[in-house]
């Protein structure tokens, strides 16, 4: 509020300095041609309140302080002259009342990091209550009073450790995300007509998809070699998976757990009707069709498969994700190997 004042007293003084070679007569022509525009806005408001901010006012204030009630008339303003004085007697008012103002008293606040400290147990711990998280706190050092403890947690709308202890399926998937594959077909419809099936797999933890291939006629031995091709993939890139979750469709055959389990991979199948048992990977089917097969018009086997290339490239290397806080995974896992810096240039380079 101190600068708006500031500034409007600068930008007068230097306007001040600008009127001095001006001559009486042309400063009695500005007056009067001020004063016929100010008659002017008053015509067209029709009666309205004039809204000027803080800065306006006390500006105004200061400045007309002293002047007689018969200027003010005079001077046709667009407040009345008790508005003036009011809002004259409002500032020092205020300026008296910050300069009286009595100290703070009574115990300080905590300091910022031990909350930090506090909420970031109670939210990776929801089985502990406040006085666990104080026993946890004297252990590293922190000296605070268990019902510090409690007042945070309430003041931050965490509830007692009973009512947070439950889990959901959120939860449950994110906690061993590093450990854990969802994968499943979607079927898409090219221009002649023709009904092809696609098969994608993704990575929990980093959001990394990987498309194994699309078919008109999604065979056993097709959808076993693709098993094959996942593992090959997945010691490319370093992934120690263990879990993949997948639909009971009569598509998989035993086959494929079969390639799987020989990898050390354990098939989990999800529930009847339970699509938030795989939801990640829901997520990027209806991502898929959002950005790329809802906006493109597929000719063939061999142009689906071509477009849904460019859009694994695109996703694993320039799209942000907000699980990832707004990295893509392969930058994430580049800054993993590299320290946590950055490397590399950018360039632009236009998604056909």
């Amino acid at each position: 509020m101190l600068l708006r004042p500031a500034y409007l007293g600068m930008t007068n003084a230097f306007a001040m300095l600008r009127l001095l070679p001006v001559s009486d007569r042309e400063e009695d022509v500005e007056i009067l041609a001020l004063r016929h525009r100010i008659a002017v806005l008053e015509r067209q408001l029709d009666g309205q309140r004039v809204r000027s901010d803080a800065g306006d006012r006390a500006f105004l204030a200061s400045l007309l302080h002293g002047v007689s009630r018969e200027v003010l008339r005079r001077m046709r303003l667009l407040v009345r002259p008790d508005t003036v004085l009011r809002r004259h007697h409002d500032l020092l008012a205020r300026r008296h009342a910050v300069q009286s103002r009595p100290k703070r008293v009574g115990r300080p606040r905590t300091v910022h990091s031990i909350r930090a400290l506090i909420l970031r147990l109670a939210r990776e711990n929801p089985s502990w209550g406040y006085r666990r998280l104080h026993g946890e706190l004297l252990v590293l050092g922190v000296k605070v009073a268990a019902s510090t403890v409690w007042e945070i947690l309430k003041e931050a709308g965490i509830e007692p450790a009973p009512q947070r202890a439950s889990s959901t399926w959120a939860d449950f998937l994110r906690s061993p995300a590093d450990a854990l594959l969802a994968c499943d077909f979607f079927e898409t419809v090219t221009l002649p007509g023709a009904r092809l099936y696609v098969f994608a797999v993704i990575e929990h933890a980093g959001r990394r998809i990987h498309v194994l291939g699309a078919t008109a006629h999604p065979t056993a031995s097709w959808v076993a070699q693709a098993a094959r091709n996942l593992v090959m993939d997945l010691e490319d890139v370093n992934c120690r998976a263990r879990f993949l979750i997948r639909d009971r469709d009569g598509t998989f055959p035993e086959l494929f757990d079969t390639v799987l389990n020989d990898a050390g991979i354990q098939v989990v199948l999800s529930g009847v009707r339970m699509p938030r048992m795989n939801s990640v990977m829901e997520r990027w089917v209806q991502t898929c069709r959002r950005e790329l097969l809802d906006r493109t018009l597929i000719w063939d086997q061999r142009h689906l498969l071509y477009a849904l290339r460019e859009f694994e490239t695109f996703y694993n290397e320039h799209r942000p994700h907000q699980v990832r806080r707004q990295s893509t995974p392969s930058r994430a896992m580049k800054r993993r190997h590299d320290g946590g810096q950055p490397t590399g240039e950018h360039r632009r380079r236009p998604q056909r």
